[in-house]
């Protein structure tokens, strides 16, 4: 990547600069957001629905994310289940082997905020976020392979609006609704002038 960050730079102080950088960007981020290579951190019950979303029923594949042991391979860390307090420096530690630009999905209540185990014990950790920078959070005990496709799908909006240079900000119209967008019915409602 540092050779995309070095044309970044150099496009940013030509003039004209932005036009042909908004075509980089454009096509850089579809080659992110189309190979989100995931490393499997799966921790406690919720690897077993990671280890499903592997399986040819839900084709992870034609998303482009496809599962990888080693983390200098990878893109995602994909935490699911229950992290302590005595493996949370290995989880960091093999996050830092990811190489830049890296994102992280928190799977399952104990990865999103310590679960059910948080009040019960000492050694669990409150949730991934306390020690890692999560993108995607997903619910539920344990989440669904469905879930996780969804949170992939998030991430690749997410990761399309991204730029390769650390000024800008590309808008980008997503397919799947965010938790800032208005219902829909507030939309129809406005558009209509309020309805009573």
């Amino acid at each position: 990547m540092a050779g995309v960050d070095d044309l970044a730079r150099a496009l940013e102080r030509t003039p004209g600069g932005g036009i042909i950088l908004t075509s980089v960007d454009a096509i850089a981020d579809w080659a992110r957001g189309y190979s989100l290579w995931m490393m499997p951190m799966g921790t406690a019950c919720c690897a077993m629905e990671l280890i499903a979303a592997s399986f040819s029923k839900f084709d992870f594949d034609r998303h482009g994310s496809i599962p990888r042991p080693d983390p200098r391979h990878t893109d995602v860390m994909v935490v699911a289940g229950t992290i302590t307090h005595k493996m949370a420096p290995a989880v960091k530690r093999l996050w830092e082997q990811m190489p830049d630009p890296k994102w992280c999905i928190a799977m399952g209540n104990c990865a999103v905020s310590g679960g059910i185990f948080y009040y019960d014990t000492y050694s669990v950790v409150r949730g991934v976020d306390t020690f890692l920078p999560v993108d995607v959070y997903i619910a539920g005990c344990p989440p669904r392979p469905e879930a996780l496709q969804d949170a992939v799908l998030r991430l690749r909006d997410k990761v399309r609006a991204e730029s390769i240079s650390p000024a800008r900000v590309r808008e980008v119209e997503g397919i799947l609704p965010l938790p800032s967008d208005p219902p829909k019915g507030e939309v129809a409602a406005e558009s209509t002038g309020g309805g009573s």
